[in-house]
């Protein structure tokens, strides 16, 4: 028995239409094709479904090597976690192979590739250090690259040009993978964009102020001046959640403000969180008036190597 005054809703008189006169987001062309064993990587990417990541991927791959056949320019922007995980042999095969234009590190950037170019290793276990004021206390790694950052503002250089001088001045053993080292020896430009207080090499002795400050400030023109030529390029963020994806943003608008036309140009985010500031500065706001803007999450380790193994395919295709 119903206990409520109100009955329920009868459905008698719907309207309805016909599943085959509608509009779908799915067919079955845009399913996915079965896997196979043996399959190479182009075949993998043209089985993928074409919905969501699986269209954007190699719709960005595609762009990718169309601005490098162009010979556009491709800037990559990424945060340190990226070299932490193990990724620098990937870029530096994409350096070396003409793909990436120029690269933009944040502060801690610079310490972990001068680590594995000095010693083979980076990253402490933060935790077992930290109880005993030891963390970033390593004392090559405060003298060197505080010492390089001094050098640069003497010079009226960057940052990213002064420690990847040193590293191939001093001649390290594993200059070899070593971003700014190799970006040094092959003239890619390498900018580095800091913020007092947030790296280690900052509580050292050695550290300058106002010569992180004139070198810093030197590598954010020079980053400008990268991004007043993006107009047909790319500009990919790795991990920079915070710092830059402002610093793009700040950029940009630099540059159309003094008469640039930066308007049609490709973006994308990669990260394994999706966060608010890449989200808008990379992918949106600056696609606004052209182009197109991309975001894809996952982990670094996956998604670089794959982004890399796919351009080179693609480029090869096309030759």
């Amino acid at each position: 028995m119903n206990r409520y005054s109100l009955e329920p809703l009868s459905f008698e008189g719907l309207h309805t239409y016909s599943v085959h006169e509608r509009h779908s987001k799915v067919s079955l062309a845009d399913c996915a094709q079965p896997m196979r064993t043996g399959m190479s990587l182009r075949e993998w990417l043209e089985a993928l479904p074409r919905q969501l990541a699986g269209k954007d991927f190699p719709e960005l791959v595609a762009r990718l090597a169309e601005a490098k056949r162009q010979e556009r320019p491709v800037l990559v922007g990424m945060g340190a976690h990226v070299i932490k995980v193990g990724l620098n042999p990937v870029l530096i095969g994409l350096m070396h192979q003409g793909f990436i234009s120029a690269l933009a590190l944040n502060g801690a950037g610079i310490i972990h590739d001068a680590e594995l170019a000095m010693a083979g290793q980076t990253s402490e276990e933060v935790g077992e250090v930290l109880g005993s004021g030891a963390f970033g206390a390593a004392r090559e790694t405060g003298e060197v690259l505080n010492a390089a950052i001094a050098d640069a503002a003497r010079r009226g250089v960057g940052i990213g040009q002064g420690v990847g001088e040193m590293l191939l001045a001093q001649g390290f053993a594993h200059n070899e993978q070593s971003l700014l080292a190799v970006a040094a020896s092959l003239n890619i430009p390498v900018t580095v964009h800091v913020a007092m207080g947030t790296d280690t090499i900052h509580i050292h002795p050695s550290a300058d102020g106002a010569a992180i400050g004139k070198a810093g400030h030197h590598d954010f023109r020079l980053f400008c001046r990268l991004v007043s030529g993006l107009e047909g390029g790319v500009y990919l963020n790795f991990g920079s959640a915070v710092l830059l994806p402002e610093v793009f943003l700040k950029a940009l608008t630099v540059v159309r403000n003094l008469g640039h036309q930066v308007r049609h140009f490709t973006t994308a985010n990669f990260d394994f969180i999706r966060h608010y500031r890449p989200s808008v500065n990379v992918v949106q706001r600056p696609t606004l008036e052209g182009g197109k803007g991309f975001h894809f999450t996952g982990h670094h380790e996956l998604m670089l190597p794959l982004l890399a193994a796919a351009l080179l395919d693609a480029c090869s295709k096309a030759e």
